[in-house]
């Protein structure tokens, strides 16, 4: 009896596109949803620092940071680290200890401030609505991390970036609020009453 040869059996599934690989499974992976930082985190300087022992000398890394939450916050920090990674870290970490509510109003500031500590002097004023920040080096940093769109600036000592951005801080921490300086008509009301109940007491 002759042997029948067998046909192959037929394939009808599509051929893959991906050359023949299995598909892949990704459906079971979760999606991956990046956190939204809080703050806004910004190095504005780091440094090599060195100290002298008795085999010779240690280097560390001193870093400069700022943080803010562009809604009026503020915080500096400076701290030292064995790198630049571990320098960074300490200073975000004591700005965020130290951070401070700053007063403003409508996009600037209520009123013109100076700050000074140790050479460094900054004269911060503020501005009508599209000029911008008309700042540079650290004091740009900070005003725009604290939300301050529109001022007006000066650097009139020293250049020196740490005590510079503590004087910057040092002129907003001493803003006072619009509701503290600005008169109503009723206060104005008020005091003319009172001139004139001076008047007739004195007559």
């Amino acid at each position: 009896m002759a042997e029948q040869a067998t046909a192959p059996a037929q394939d009808n599934r599509a051929p893959r596109r991906d050359g023949g690989r299995p598909p892949r499974r990704d459906g079971n992976r979760p999606p991956v949803v990046e956190e939204k930082k809080e703050f806004d985190e910004r190095i504005v300087h780091i440094d090599r620092v060195a100290r002298v022992v008795k085999g010779g000398r240690r280097f560390r890394f001193r870093a400069l940071v700022v943080v803010g939450d562009h809604k009026g916050k503020v915080g500096i920090g400076i701290a030292k680290g064995a790198d630049v990674t571990a320098a960074v870290t300490k200073a975000t970490e004591v700005a965020k200890k130290h951070m401070s509510k700053i007063n403003l109003y409508k996009g600037t500031l209520p009123h013109e401030a100076e700050g000074k500590v140790g050479g460094a002097r900054i004269l911060i004023k503020p501005a009508s609505a599209g000029t911008g920040l008309i700042a540079g080096g650290v004091v740009r940093t900070i005003l725009e991390v604290a939300g301050v769109s529109n001022v007006l600036s000066k650097s009139l000592g020293s250049t020196n970036k740490a005590n510079t951005a503590y004087a910057t801080i040092t002129a907003l921490n001493s803003l006072e609020p619009a509701k503290n300086w600005v008169t109503s008509r009723t206060d104005t009301a008020a005091a003319k009453a009172h001139k004139a109940a001076a008047k007739e007491i004195k007559k």
